[in-house]
């Protein structure tokens, strides 16, 4: 008797893996913007580069989900009434729970500042993005292409495509994110 009410929990628990599972495996391979509650409880008010706490700009903020169900939290930052040096260094900031690639450069767990630079509005040249650690040195540098088709460019935003895949933006220009 004991053995069947084993054997019937065991095919419990495997009925109600195989009905977990197809949601669980269609998550995978996929990034999510997530909004709400989790986003709001996410966002840092403040974010610490070089010594300096530096507001955050929620408005120009994103939480994601990654394809491995890590978040990243990436924004803007205000520099305003910063050391001019600090200004142009940073536009926004970015907190991975896990691997994260960004233009190509792979970026372990950790919080990074970022910061770019743009060529002039006639142009159709590359942006560059410039990825500093806490510490403000460079670890990652890459072009941004423009996307002159972008109907409504914000500062700062994420687009997940739909293919699943996920570019950042700001204004004109993207990284692809992976």
């Amino acid at each position: 008797m004991r053995e069947l009410g084993s054997t019937v929990a065991k095919l419990c628990l495997l009925i109600l893996a195989f009905a977990v599972l197809p949601g669980y495996v269609r998550a995978q391979g996929e990034f999510e913007l997530v909004t709400g509650k989790a986003f709001d409880a996410a966002i840092p008010n403040d974010f610490y580069l070089e010594g300096n706490r530096i507001p955050t700009e929620k408005r120009d903020a994103v939480l994601l989900k990654t394809p491995a169900g890590a978040r990243a939290v990436i924004g803007r930052i205000d520099t305003a009434g910063y050391s001019s040096r600090i200004q142009q260094k940073y536009e926004g900031m970015l907190i991975t729970e896990g691997s994260l690639s960004v233009g190509g450069h792979k970026l372990g767990v950790g919080s990074y500042g970022f910061g770019y630079t743009k060529p002039p509005a006639t142009s159709n040249e590359d942006a560059k993005l410039f990825i500093y650690n806490q510490a403000g040195e460079k670890v990652a540098e890459c072009p941004a292409k423009k996307d002159a088709e972008i109907k409504q460019p914000n500062p700062l935003q994420v687009i997940v495509g739909k293919d699943k895949t996920a570019k950042l933006y700001f204004g004109r220009y993207w990284v692809e994110l992976k």
